[in-house]
């Protein structure tokens, strides 16, 4: 363990257009090499996409898709008397947030339309619809967490 003082956490800007951090955090999740305006691109041609697909906003698609993304409990590995178990744990905030991101940008990178645009905006209807490869993700987390509730008295 480091013997240094706690790092801040640094404040990340709302992104330009809908004026939303968790928007800005999201495209920073998307971009590749360093290419923000390109990941830009692809996010809101993909709320556009989205919206014309259902007849709601595209960001409040994506909103959505995130929040029924958002996983409750995640296992951890403890070492206890020579055995490694699996301790489900309540899983922070921040880092819910950032693994439904990850998990609907690796979905849409799976699927099979041409264009990124596309497959983001593909998979955030279906997992604003609770459907998709990023739910199934979820989904499995949360049953392989129910599995070893036994564990839980492991937790420290």
């Amino acid at each position: 363990m480091g013997r240094k003082k706690h790092i801040a956490k640094r404040e990340i800007l709302a992104d330009p257009k809908f004026n939303d951090v968790v928007v800005s955090k999201f495209i920073n999740a998307l971009m590749n090499d360093g290419k923000r305006s390109l990941a830009e691109t692809i996010f809101y041609a993909a709320c556009e996409i989205a919206q014309t697909k259902s007849n709601e906003e595209g960001v409040k698609i994506f909103k959505k898709a995130l929040e029924n993304l958002k996983p409750m409990l995640e296992v951890k590995s403890r070492r206890v008397g020579g055995a490694n178990y699996q301790v489900p744990i309540e899983v922070k905030p921040a880092r819910r947030q950032s693994l439904a991101s990850r998990w609907l940008i690796e979905a849409a990178r799976a699927r099979p339309e041409h264009t990124m645009q596309d497959r983001l905006a593909a998979e955030m209807v279906e997992a604003a619809n609770l459907r998709g490869g990023a739910v199934k993700k979820r989904e499995d987390m949360h049953r392989m967490a129910e599995a070893n509730k036994a564990f839980a008295h492991f937790r420290w």
